[in-house]
């Protein structure tokens, strides 16, 4: 398995989000980077349980247009408008998002394109608009975001391993490639956003 620069970003994007879906923050550059896989065992939800995309009809973008509905109603613990979805917290936009992770924001908006398609995030247009999970962070898996930018997790010659072709001696290498591919699939399928987002509080008190 290769992590791509855009699926690491595109990772520390939505665990930024989820902090602030729970009243956090962002954190500095590079901040919400796992310096460690967390053991299989969470509360992850299975590639097959995504739901369909939401707000797909603008651009990617912290305030500009967006395939939300309109302003966001209410506020956030800050004042701010109230993430949709029912995930609480307030809306964050790309520009902060961007800054705080250390991305560069045009290279940004394209993998939050990426996760709105996906239905990963809702996207508010607006002065006051922002991105926010379209779940709860414990029902968001490490897995469900890096296929939503990457595709398959594991790759032979740039077909998901599935598709792997062999024949006479090497016929035994797409076994091989399909037991890697399900190994990485069980840690990623079952770690959560939330999971990685208690790790860091308890990094914090340590």
């Amino acid at each position: 398995m290769y992590v791509s620069a855009r699926s690491d970003y595109a990772l520390r994007a939505m665990l930024a989000v989820a902090a602030a879906s729970t009243g956090g923050d962002g954190g500095p550059a590079g901040s919400e980077s796992p310096t460690a896989p967390v053991p299989a065992g969470g509360s992850g939800t299975s590639p097959g349980s995504r739901p369909g995309p939401t707000g797909e009809s603008g651009p990617a973008g912290g305030s500009g247009p967006a395939g939300g509905s309109g302003p966001a109603g209410g506020s956030g613990p800050a004042g701010g408008p109230t993430a949709p979805g029912g995930t609480g917290g307030e809306l964050v936009k790309a520009a902060a998002l961007a800054e705080s992770q250390g991305i560069p924001l045009s290279f940004l908006q394209g993998i939050l394109l990426d996760l709105r398609r996906a239905g990963l995030l809702h996207s508010h247009r607006g002065t006051e608009g922002g991105y926010a999970l379209t779940r709860p962070a414990g029902e968001i898996s490490v897995g469900d975001v890096l296929r939503a930018v990457g595709g398959s997790l594991t790759t032979v010659r740039g077909l998901p391993a599935e598709d792997a072709g062999y024949h006479g001696v090497a016929t035994g290498l797409r076994d091989v490639w399909l037991a890697v591919h399900g190994a990485i699939a069980v840690v990623v399928d079952r770690t959560t956003l939330a999971d990685l987002l208690v790790r860091r509080e308890r990094s914090a008190i340590g």
